[in-house]
């Protein structure tokens, strides 16, 4: 049933790179076979980074950006392609998450917008391509998201094992995977985005390595209950968010209470914002014997520890420790996610997204025959 190579393309709210992963699957398997990390130009990310906080914008400059992004996503691919020695042939499909610049599933009009033209990577590619995954669930009144919680179902459920999978990118996620329990799973807040956005602007670095920066400082406990009493992360599951929310904009809001602080501090409680509101979900979704870490979080040492110290009694690792990177997570996920749309597969549950069915995800764009004629 559609078996064969597929490969994934990932740029999420962190927009530390367009993640791209091959892998190979059938009914019965999921192996990732090679990765990438392509980059993206610091002008496009400044521009997505301006959308996604409301900055206004001509149709002529979005059509633009959806174009330049599709390109990107192309080169990407291609460059997997290369360095892997593949020829269109050799590869089933692509799953294109595309990049998230607004993400409004409340209200009278709920809508979620991922760009990046998929009609370019098919055309630039010669593979048939899926892409636009979220609004299928958006129109039968769910969130849109997280979507992965399927793919962590099947690739890491235990049946003798409470499990929480936790995928920190620019927005965190949890998927619960309990034995004899439906999935749940649902965004916590805020992941990497508002410290990246903070030394970005600061430091003019895309991330906290190793975060040195946030452990030279230390937690301005004002500020953090400031940030906590923010009413979204009182609301209850199923819910999502993204940077169109919890922005630049949205901190400097909060940091116009608490003037005169020190760079290093504001790091320091940003650390700890992400992690005590992990961490509150995490137990009030009844807690769980391990918790698997992926994304770019996974790599942060002191956001590991400090989820292991307000998490007693919980195993915290890596998903590399099960045997899935947690770099490349996300990107298989979306390549597991074409590979059931094209096998008439329902994608998301209705269980964490609050849609009122399962369906069948994203839209399919095929590769035209001629590309391939030798």
């Amino acid at each position: 049933m559609n078996s064969g190579r597929y490969i994934g393309v990932m740029s999420g709210t962190s927009l530390d790179g367009v993640d791209v992963v091959l892998a190979a699957m059938d009914d019965n398997m999921v192996a990732q076979q090679a990765s990438l990390s392509y980059p993206i130009p610091i002008a496009l990310k400044e521009d997505i980074l301006a959308i996604c906080q409301g900055q206004q914008l001509t149709l002529s400059q979005y059509g633009q950006l959806d174009t330049r992004l599709g390109r990107l996503f192309a080169d990407a691919v291609l460059a997997l392609m290369a360095q892997e020695k593949l020829s269109a042939r050799d590869i089933v499909a692509i799953g294109c998450h595309g990049q998230t610049v607004w993400h409004e599933p409340d209200g009278d009009a709920p809508h979620t917008l991922q760009i990046g033209d998929n009609n370019i990577i098919a055309a630039r590619t010669g593979v048939t391509v899926i892409g636009d995954f979220r609004r299928r669930d958006i129109a039968l009144g769910g969130q849109g998201a997280p979507l992965v919680p399927a793919f962590h179902h099947a690739l890491l459920a235990n049946p003798h094992e409470r499990r929480i999978v936790l995928n920190i990118g620019g927005i965190a996620n949890l998927s619960m995977l309990c034995p004899g329990l439906p999935v749940k799973g649902h965004d916590t807040g805020p992941g990497n985005m508002l410290m990246d956005a903070w030394i970005w602007r600061q430091c003019g670095k895309p991330y906290d390595k190793d975060a040195e920066w946030a452990n030279s400082g230390k937690v301005i406990l004002p500020l953090l209950q400031e940030m906590l009493s923010d009413p979204w992360f009182a609301l209850p599951a199923p819910k999502s968010t993204g940077r169109e929310y919890f922005n630049y904009g949205w901190l400097e809001r909060q940091l116009a209470k608490h003037p005169g602080l020190a760079a290093k501090d504001v790091m320091a409680t940003l650390t700890e914002l992400t992690a005590v509101t992990i961490s509150e979900q995490v137990l009030l979704s009844g807690g769980c014997e391990r918790l698997l870490v992926c994304g770019g979080g996974s790599r942060n040492p002191l956001l590991m520890s400090r989820l292991a110290a307000l998490l007693p009694g919980t195993e915290v690792s890596t998903t590399d420790e099960a045997g899935v990177s947690g770099d490349d997570m996300e990107g298989l996920a979306f390549a597991w996610l074409a590979w059931r749309t094209l096998a008439g597969l329902p994608g998301n549950l209705p269980s964490v997204t609050g849609a009122s069915e399962p369906t069948i995800l994203g839209a399919i764009f095929p590769a035209n025959p001629a590309h391939n004629q030798s």
